[in-house]
């Protein structure tokens, strides 16, 4: 029995193997759409990592530090240190900025941390941790940033003395670690202007110049200066303590909002990123239905291009089974011709995107059972084609 499939590959091989290629750069873009999405995951479970908190500890009412904004007084972690079940507590803040180095702006998310305590950089892959208290850096490699550069944060000056990896936002920024005295600064202290107009304003106010009330200018002029905020407290508990026992406790008693790893994975993952996956879920539809209508084109004019073969097999017998079966294997082949040249795009232009793309063998596997399922439909219509074909065209003119 001839080989139809075999055979027309082999007849029009340049056209099948181009082909197979431009369906192949399509489900490469297929398969680094899902790993844009799972890079997006792994981000965030990546910041919650690195954080070394059990607990986060924020403004009341607030879904922060990462999804909503938050402020709390930077001496909440003393009082938090002090509960049954608390090792190790400090203030933390994050900033989302332009670092500037030079003429280069990278765009990256400023933490300030206390050294040794939660929030520290985990590990270095050069240099070493900070130890000075003010006008250090520790960067991500991702940042561009070398050991020694000189980082404009703000209208200070920081030079980089370790580099660290895989330090992300949730957004895959990378981070770049100063002192927490540094960092409430950048963030909370107002410029030289606005702190002159406040004075001002306050200073005009008739009902702080009563004779009555002597120092309490003074005092409110040099409150607008200081800097009395964090975004929020990163909590370890002690071995053995029941974390959700313990974030309990903190709602309770201290007027703070306390979010366990599970918590606040919900949220970062079922809400800050809901609507980039719901958009990456839309553009793999709107690719598999391309996909499936370029196979069906391609194997219907294939199919179109070779009826009086096909009629011919009728003439001598030959089952529609058979027939069928000949397309549908022709069909496989794309589709397999196809993953193979995306599953290779997607692995080689994958470190070049700007953003992390994580490609899992679990979702590759499901990609070639979409793609056989796809080629096996996009394929009915020219069967269905090759199954009207009246035998007498083998004889006709």
């Amino acid at each position: 029995m001839i080989s139809l499939a075999g055979r027309d590959i082999l007849h029009s091989w340049p056209r099948f193997v181009l082909t197979g290629v431009g369906l192949g750069l399509l489900i490469g873009v297929t398969l680094t759409m899902a790993g844009v999405y799972r890079g997006m995951v792994d981000d965030a479970r990546a910041l919650l990592n690195n954080s070394g908190a059990d607990i986060w500890v924020v403004q009341q009412d607030t879904q922060g530090p990462y999804a909503e904004s938050s402020s709390i007084h930077d001496d909440a972690y003393r009082s938090l240190r002090v509960l049954p079940g608390v090792a190790r507590a400090a203030s933390v803040t994050y900033l989302t900025m332009q670092v500037r180095r030079g003429d280069i702006d990278v765009r990256a998310m400023v933490v300030g941390f206390e050294p040794g305590q939660p929030g520290e950089p985990g590990y270095l892959v050069a240099g070493r941790q900070i130890t000075r208290s003010h006008y250090e850096a520790v960067a991500d490699v991702k940042t561009g940033f070398q050991l020694g550069d000189t980082l404009r944060i703000r209208r200070h000056d920081y030079r980089v003395v370790g580099l660290t990896r895989r330090m992300v936002s949730s957004g895959g920024d990378p981070m770049v670690f100063i002192p927490l005295k540094d960092a409430q600064e950048a963030q909370f202290l107002k410029d030289n202007d606005a702190i002159l107009g406040e004075r001002a304003r306050t200073a005009a106010n008739p009902a702080l110049n009563r004779p009555g009330v002597p120092g309490l200018l003074e005092a409110l002029q040099a409150s607008q200066t200081a800097n009395r905020n964090v975004n929020a407290v990163l909590v370890q508990v002690a071995p053995g303590a029941d974390t959700a026992s313990v974030a309990g406790e903190i709602r309770r008693w201290k007027h703070l909002q306390a979010y366990t790893r599970p918590q606040m994975e919900e949220i970062l993952v079922s809400k800050l990123i809901a609507t980039s996956a719901r958009q990456i879920g839309m553009f793999l539809v709107i690719l598999a239905i391309v996909s499936a209508a370029i196979v069906a084109f391609i194997i219907y004019t294939m199919t179109l291009g070779k009826i009086r073969e096909i009629a011919v097999l009728k003439l001598i017998g030959t089952r529609n089974r058979t027939i069928a079966g000949m397309i549908l294997q022709q069909a496989m082949g794309l589709g397999l011709i196809g993953f193979m040249v995306g599953k290779t795009a997607a692995t080689v232009w994958a470190p070049f995107f700007p953003k992390y793309v994580l490609l899992e063998p679990g979702d590759a596997a499901r990609g070639l059972l979409v793609v056989m399922v796809i080629c096996a439909l996009a394929s009915t219509l020219a069967i269905r084609v090759a199954l009207r074909v009246d035998p007498a065209t083998a004889i006709g003119g």
